[in-house]
Parts: C-alpha cells; structure tokens; sequence
C-alpha cells in the first residue's frame, strides 16, 4: 500500500483547497463556492454536493432538505463519509488530495447517497428511498439497494456497474472494484445476499451469489463467480470459484494488490 497521506479530514484544509483551486480555474470558480467554499463545514457541503449530483432532472423533488434532515437526524452518516473520503486517498494513487474525491468520484457519491437512501428506509420513507436508488442507478450505474447494511470505510474504485442486493451486508473496511455484484441465486428468501467481511478486496467483475459469507481479510479475484463461502484470509478464483489458499496478509483491502502470487503463503 502507498504511505498515508493523510490521516483524516480536516474541514479547514479542504476548504482552503477548494479556494485555491477555485482562483487557479475560473471555471470551476462558481461550482465550488456553492458546494464547498461558502459552506461552514463538512456535513453543509456534503449535502450540498449529494443534492446537486442527484436533482438536475428533477427540481420538484427537494432532496437537499431531505438530505439535510438525514444528516442531522443520524450524525454517522457524515462521520461515516468523511472517513470514506479518507480512506479513498489513503487507498486510492489516483486521488491527490480530498477535494477531487470529494467533487468527481462517483463511487464516493454512489456510497453516499446510499447512506442516505439507507436512512429514509430505516424511517419508513421506501418510496423515496427508492427514488434516491433510482436516481443513482440512472446517473453512475450503481446499483445499491437502500436496505442492504454497509459498514464504513468502504472504497468503491471506478464503480461502474456495481449491484448490492437487498439483504447484503458489507461490514467496514471494504474494497470493491468496478462490476462487482452481491446478488441472490432466485431461489431463496429471507437473507439472500452475501455477507461480506471486514477487509475483503473484491476484483474487478466479480460475482458474489446467495447467503453466503465471504470471509475476514478474503480476495475474490477478478471476473470470478462466487457460490459457496469463502474461508477467511484465504483467496477465491475462478467461474466458479475455488479456494486458491490462504493469503499472508491481514487487510488485503487497504493494499488493492491483486497480484495474487505476492499474495499467497
């Protein structure tokens, strides 16, 4: 894994970066006064930018108030996604700083708005909730079911394409590349979507299928098919997937390797 660059957000820096980048690119001068710069901290802007990503096709819907109440209902979600943003840089060689995660990763506001969509449901507000989910599908093509339970520190690279299933759970620290799906096998009911485990890295198109457990600190490895659990600190290859071995690291999520034979004991 990169070194780290930063250990956590700070409202004050990132603000000072929009302000900088903001005299250094007229263009964008108007953007980030209204999504960062005039904002007096992180959950303003956060709503700001999550309502601007998800509206422009539908002014009647005034998700920023929603949005807004969310946030101020349940405070984690906006601890939540700040520590997403710092976990992207942390994670992410392409991401030089917080704005531009922050801004332009659609995996970020994929994640985001999830939570928020997560929330309403918790509330009893399915049809809006839906509709979040709807507008995040049409927009980035990811599809996340506003039921589905997500831990945090979660880096979705690249996003698109990505399905998580109604009764999926993710816990924290998880890497997904693009494509990866967390579906059910048509033939269940009740829990019918995979439980995925801490510090798991799932490859690029991998598939994920049932109620089945993927376990601690796993590799599944790109454009493979998942059936049957996965033993923890141990990678799945293949369509379908069998057990290659176990792996010698204990967090294969924050490395993002997929270079397996560096991996395997």
């Amino acid at each position: 894994m990169k070194q780290k660059k930063q250990s956590a957000l700070s409202w004050e820096a990132l603000r000072k970066e929009a302000v900088e980048v903001a005299e250094k690119e007229p263009l964008l001068k108007s953007l980030l006064e209204q999504l960062i710069i005039r904002h007096d901290g992180f959950a303003q802007a956060l709503t700001a930018i999550l309502a601007n990503r998800c509206l422009f096709l539908h002014e009647g819907v005034n998700l920023h108030r929603a949005i807004g109440n969310a946030l101020e209902k349940d405070k984690s979600i906006a601890e939540n996604a700040a520590y997403d943003l710092a976990v992207i840089v942390e994670k992410d060689p392409a991401a030089g700083n917080f704005l531009e995660p922050l801004l332009f990763y659609k995996g970020y506001h994929s994640l985001e708005l999830y939570r928020i969509a997560h929330q309403l449901w918790l509330e009893g507000r399915r049809h809006l909730a839906c509709y979040i989910q709807s507008r995040v599908s049409q927009l980035y093509g990811v599809d996340i079911h506003p039921a589905a339970r997500i831990g945090k520190g979660i880096f979705i690279d690249h996003a698109t394409g990505l399905v998580v299933g109604e009764t999926a759970i993710v816990e924290d620290n998880v890497s997904f590349l693009h494509g990866v799906t967390l579906g059910g096998t048509g033939k269940e009911t009740g829990k019918r979507h995979p439980t995925i485990k801490k510090n798991c890295l799932l490859g690029a198109n991998s598939t994920v299928l049932g109620n089945i457990v993927v376990g601690e600190g796993s590799i599944i490895g790109a454009g493979s098919v998942v059936l049957h659990a996965v033993p923890p600190h141990s990678l799945a290859a293949g369509v379908p997937a069998a057990n290659k071995g176990n792996i010698r690291i204990p967090k294969p999520a924050n490395s993002m390797n997929q270079i397996f034979d560096d991996y395997m004991i």
